[in-house]
Order: C-alpha cells, then sequence, then structure tokens
C-alpha cells in the first residue's frame, strides 16, 4: 500500500510539473480557442438579438400585469414600459453572457501566459547574467596566476607539434588551435552571401561594415550580436539576441571583427594579403546586455558625448 501511494505520489508530481513547464504553451493555446469560442457564440448571439427586439416592440402595446403587480403603473403606461425595457435588457444580456464569460477567460488565459514568460525571462536573463560574470571572473584569475598564454591552451582546443627553433633543435610545445574562437565566431566563407571571389573586395566589405556599425554603435549606445550577424550575411542565434555591445566607461567601446588588429594569426593575415578565401570571424562583445540597455542611460550620455568631442 505504501508503495502505491508512493508511486501515485510521484505521478501526481511529475504531471505538476509537466503542466507548470507547459503552462504557457496551455494557456495560450486555451486563449486562443477561448476566443474563438467566444466569438462564434456572439455571432449567433447577435442572429438571435433581432428575434429579441422583436418580441420587446411587438409587446410595448400590450399591457403587462407585472408592473401592476410591481407597483410601477403610474396611470400613463411609463411603470409597464420600464419593465418592458429591462426584460428586454436582460434577455440581450443572456444572450451576449456565454460569449463574454468566455471571452473574459480567455482574455486571462492569454494575460497569464504573457507573465509565465516575462517572469521566466527575467529568471534567465539573471541566470545568463550570473554564469557571464562568473566565467569573465574565473577567466581574469586564470591569467593572473598563469598568463594569457595558459588561458588560450585552457579555454581553446589545444595539441602537442613538434617545432624546430632557430638552431634546428626538435621542440614539442602545446599548441593553441588557429580555429580556436569564442561560441559567437562564424566563418565568412562561399556559403556567405556576401562573400566574393576577389579578396579585395571582401576585405573592403568587412572594414565598412566594422566601421558602420561601429557608427550604429555610438550612435544608439548599444548593439546585439544578431543585427551584426544581420550586417554580415549570418544566421541568427538564440544567444545573439541578448549578447552584444553597449557604451560604458569600463567596456571597449569598439566592435572588432577580429580582422583588423594586430594580434591576428596567420591565417587571417592569409585572408587579409588576399592568399585564403575565408576568415574566421570572433566578435569582441561585452557579455549580456539585455538588462543593461536602461540602467546605462548615464554612461551612454557620457560616452557619446566624449566620442563626439574626439
Amino acid at each position: 500500500m505504501q508503495l502505491f501511494s508512493e508511486a501515485l505520489t510521484r505521478g501526481v508530481g511529475r504531471t505538476a510539473l509537466s503542466f507548470r513547464m507547459n503552462s504557457p504553451t496551455l494557456f495560450f493555446v486555451g486563449g486562443v480557442v477561448g476566443m474563438v469560442t467566444s466569438t462564434v457564440l456572439a455571432c449567433r448571439a447577435t442572429l438571435k438579438l433581432e428575434e429579441t427586439l422583436d418580441e420587446y416592440h411587438e409587446n410595448r402595446n400590450e399591457k403587462s400585469p407585472s408592473a401592476s403587480h410591481f407597483g410601477h403603473d403610474d396611470g400613463n403606461g411609463d411603470g409597464e414600459e420600464s419593465v418592458r425595457v429591462v426584460g428586454a435588457v436582460l434577455s440581450v444580456a443572456k444572450l451576449y453572457a456565454p460569449a463574454v464569460i468566455i471571452g473574459s477567460a480567455s482574455i486571462g488565459m492569454l494575460s497569464q501566459s504573457h507573465n509565465i514568460l516575462v517572469k521566466r525571462n527575467a529568471a534567465l536573463t539573471a541566470a545568463y547574467a550570473a554564469l557571464d560574470r562568473g566565467f569573465r571572473e574565473y577567466r581574469e584569475r586564470v591569467v593572473a596566476k598563469y598568463g594569457k598564454d595558459q588561458d588560450d591552451q585552457f579555454r581553446y582546443h589545444s595539441e602537442t607539434v613538434t617545432i624546430k627553433d632557430d638552431k634546428g633543435k626538435s621542440l614539442t610545445v602545446q599548441q593553441v588551435s588557429p580555429y580556436g574562437a569564442s561560441i559567437y565566431a562564424r566563418f565568412f566563407d562561399q556559403l556567405n552571401p556576401n562573400w566574393s571571389k576577389d579578396p579585395e573586395i571582401n576585405k573592403l566589405f568587412l572594414r565598412s561594415q566594422q566601421n558602420y556599425l561601429n557608427d550604429i554603435l555610438h550612435a544608439r549606445g548599444h548593439l546585439f550580436l544578431n543585427e551584426v550577424y544581420d550586417s554580415l550575411g549570418f544566421d541568427h542565434s538564440q544567444a545573439g539576441s541578448v549578447v552584444g555591445w553597449i557604451l560604458h566607461p569600463h567596456n571597449d567601446n569598439f566592435i572588432d571583427l577580429g580582422v583588423f588588429n594586430s594580434a591576428v594569426n596567420d591565417e587571417v593575415r592569409d585572408f587579409v594579403n588576399g592568399r585564403e578565401g575565408s576568415v574566421l570571424l570572433d566578435f569582441n562583445v561585452d557579455g549580456l546586455i539585455y538588462d543593461k540597455i536602461d540602467g546605462n542611460k548615464e554612461e551612454i550620455r557620457w560616452q557619446r558625448s566624449r566620442w563626439f568631442r574626439t
């Protein structure tokens, strides 16, 4: 009996958890179905409305015993008319009551679905911000203790290779993969609609887009990664809708595609010099900015005025 009770309790718990997890979808579907049902009922009630009004007009010239019964008859028929009006109003309300009740419940379900999603998005944003902050602090401690090279080996894929020094002696070293990049990186190659067979056009396109995106950043104060993907011809990502760049005294305040700087690898240099047809673009995102836009208005104003003065 105890085992049956425990199994029943677990089953109820799983069902409740499943309902809670899918509650936004269930509320939304229920709300949509309810709105459709409410509309159909309202249409059916409207078809019967003319019959109800005709009945009211037919009874206007007939004496209603209800008036005398309730003491509303003043000799001029006003009491009877009041009774007939009240009866007509109640009849119309009765016709539309199911549609109004179901419609109100449907609006409530849609509102509840929206509220649940808003709360979940806020919780996910807070969790992502905490993880991003923790990861950055962790990397800072690694760099402080072991150096940037060790941090790159921990973060990116590395392999053991044998090289020769200036004297021709073989050395075994740990080399970071040239394609080590962040999760936001994208290959700019033949699959991109903006790619060209002419390497000079590719270089000009990327440089002009980088300048253009930086102009938007400094004019608006923030820019999402998905907007950069759009400008370069890449598909959106889920992370790209919440991470990006925001003007702040402690940020880079510059969008870098990872191509036109001094810290690039040999593959990027070959692309810039026309010896390589594709390149891996990595973006120096500031991290999660979805929850920082409104809270950084003063920093945005400060940085914008500083940029225009220079």
